[in-house]
Order: C-alpha cells, then sequence, then structure tokens
C-alpha cells in the first residue's frame, strides 16, 4: 500500500474545463484509518471538500465545492493511489458530477514542500 494522505498537498497536474479545479488549485488531505477527508480552494474554487474511504490503494469519495460565480457543484470520484519513484504521490482519478452532467479523468501529485 502506498503512504498515508495525511498531511500531504496535491495539485492537479493540468487544468479540466472551466469553472472547475485546475493547477491553481491545492488539496489538503487528512487520513485516519481507513477515512480520506480534505479542503481544496484555488483558481476557480473558492471553497470545496472531499470525504469517503480508502481500501489499499484506492480511494473512494464524493465532493462538494463552491466556485467564484457563487455556484455549487457535487460529485463522485474514484482515485488510484501511485508512488511515485521520486518519493512523492499521485492520484489517478476517475470523477463523475452529480449534481450536472459530465464525468472524466485527472491527475493530482503532491507538490514538492507543500
Amino acid at each position: 500500500m502506498a503512504r498515508s494522505l495525511d498531511g500531504l498537498v496535491l495539485a492537479p497536474v493540468a487544468d479540466q474545463a472551466p469553472g472547475q479545479v485546475g493547477t491553481r488549485t491545492r488539496f489538503t488531505y487528512h487520513q485516519e484509518d481507513g477515512r480520506i477527508w480534505a479542503e481544496y480552494a484555488g483558481g476557480d474554487v473558492v471553497r470545496g471538500h472531499l470525504v469517503g474511504t480508502r481500501e489499499g490503494d484506492r480511494i473512494d469519495f464524493r465532493y462538494v465545492q463552491l466556485k467564484t460565480d457563487a455556484t455549487t457543484s457535487s460529485g463522485h470520484c474514484v482515485s488510484l493511489v501511485v508512488d511515485l519513484p521520486d518519493g512523492r504521490v499521485r492520484l489517478d482519478e476517475t470523477w463523475e458530477w452529480e449534481s450536472q452532467a459530465g464525468s472524466g479523468t485527472s491527475v493530482v501529485e503532491e507538490v514538492p514542500g507543500a
């Protein structure tokens, strides 16, 4: 199993569609036993929260966010935790909106020195 995510700061490696998370968004993760949660903000996201569970290297969570245009959105995501050769952590994510149409994949990686 990859190491704990507790206290790690991760960021997307690429921008998503406008109004979603992007390279300026920062996620601060917490982990206690099999529970995962995070706060995130940056770019088009004023404030976001995610909460879920982790079994081995698989994370299953729901997210909700407030955007700069004062709209909210929510969805579901399943991530695979990967240890990178340089010691950082990457999450390979498959997500789907629940409050609107749309789905996709994304990658977030640990921010060095954060």
